[in-house]
């Protein structure tokens, strides 16, 4: 079953058998790739070599480990990117939204039957 949960921009949640998915692709979407596109817009050059330089950063702060100077120069950035394009890495829920997520987890949550055990009953 798929449960939506209502905030500025909607997310939904989704029972699987080990508990369940957290679909946030409409946020991603509307609000980080959005930014993302709007920025590459407004410099194109700039855009890809940042991204370009942050890749190269990232696999030196992998193999300096993370007491490193790439490993903090690499988090840095990505906080600055998170508060630019992702609203600091938050998805904002209204109260009704907060409340769609209670029910929705108490639901995923409540015992199932795993369909070997409902087999197994009914021979």
């Amino acid at each position: 079953m798929k449960y939506r949960i209502d905030g500025p921009i909607p997310t939904f949640v989704t029972a699987t058998e080990d508990g369940a998915d957290i679909d946030i692709s409409l946020h991603l979407v509307r609000a980080v790739f959005a930014s993302l596109f709007e920025a590459a817009d407004a410099n194109p050059d700039g855009f890809g070599e940042e991204f370009a330089d942050m890749h190269a950063l990232s696999l030196s702060a992998q193999q300096q480990g993370r007491d490193s100077h790439a490993r903090h120069e690499f988090d840095a950035r990505m906080e600055k990117y998170l508060a630019e394009f992702a609203d600091e890495g938050r998805i904002r829920l209204y109260a009704t939204g907060l409340h769609q997520l209670r029910d929705a987890a108490t639901q995923i949550a409540a015992p199932r039957s795993v369909p070997g055990q409902r087999e197994a009953g009914a021979a």
